[in-house]
C-alpha cells in the first residue's frame, strides 16, 4: 500500500507567513545532561507549515478547529496539477481542471517547488486562488480546498475575500501542502490537525497523507 506524505516538516529554518510567529525548537530536558528523559520545547504559530484554516480564522463566530468534522478531513480527494504559468487560479481553471463531482480539491502549482528553498525566505509571488474561483468551488459543492503554499489568498490583500468565500460556507482550507511528488488524480486524503481547544480555534498544524485510489 503506497502512502505519500504531503506534510512540510517543521524546522527552525522553514518558511513562515510574514507576521506569524517563528519556529523555536529547544531542548527542555536532556538525557545527555543527566536528566531522566528527553523533552522538547516547541513554539510556533497555529498556521505553521502544513495546517488547517478553520472558519474561526476569518469568520466571527465561525466553527472552531476542534469542532471540524473528521468526515471532511478524511476521504476521497482530487489532486489538480496546474501549469507553471498559472499565477492566479481563476474560474476558468476550476471549470477546465476540477472534476465536477469533487468534494475535496488539492491544487498542485508552481508553489510546490518553493519547498526546495532551504533559506527560509518567504516567496511573496506564490500562486493563489481568486475570490471568484473560491465562490465557484463553493457552488460546485467542494468541502475542502488545499494549496501547496502558506495561503490560498494573494499576498497582502486589502480584503481577505478568498478566505471569507470559503470559510463562511464551512469549506475547510488546508495550506502548506508539499505536492512535489504527487501526480494529478484521485487519492484518499487523511489530514488530521492537532486537536487544540484553547485560543481562538482559528487553525492548527496537521499531518497530511495521500493514498492513491486505483
Amino acid at each position: 500500500m503506497q502512502i505519500i506524505d504531503i506534510t512540510v516538516p517543521i524546522t527552525t529554518r522553514m518558511q513562515t507567513y510574514p507576521g506569524d510567529p517563528g519556529v523555536e525548537i529547544k531542548q527542555w530536558l536532556s538525557m545527555d545532561k543527566g536528566q531522566p528523559a528527553n523533552v522538547t520545547d516547541l513554539h510556533f504559530g497555529a498556521h505553521t507549515g502544513t495546517h488547517i484554516d478553520a472558519p474561526a480564522h476569518f469568520i466571527r463566530g465561525g466553527k472552531k478547529l476542534s469542532t471540524l468534522s473528521l468526515n471532511v478531513l478524511v476521504g476521497e480527494a482530487h489532486v489538480v496539477a496546474l501549469p507553471d504559468t498559472v499565477l492566479e487560479i481563476t474560474v476558468d481553471h476550476i471549470e477546465e481542471f476540477c472534476p465536477p463531482n469533487a468534494t475535496r480539491v488539492l491544487f498542485k502549482t508552481r508553489n510546490s517547488e518553493f519547498w526546495s528553498d532551504q533559506t527560509g525566505n518567504f516567496h511573496t509571488d506564490y500562486t493563489y486562488i481568486s475570490p471568484d474561483a473560491a465562490h465557484r468551488l463553493v457552488a460546485h459543492g467542494v468541502k475542502l480546498v488545499g494549496i501547496d503554499y502558506l495561503s490560498v489568498e494573494r499576498f497582502q490583500p486589502e480584503k481577505y475575500e478568498t478566505h471569507e468565500a470559503l470559510l463562511e460556507n464551512d469549506v475547510v482550507i488546508v495550506e502548506g501542502l508539499d505536492l512535489r511528488g504527487v501526480s494529478s488524480g484521485r487519492y484518499e486524503l487523511f489530514c488530521l490537525p492537532l486537536k487544540i481547544e484553547g485560543g481562538s480555534g482559528d487553525g492548527g498544524p496537521a499531518r497530511a497523507i495521500l493514498r492513491p485510489i486505483e
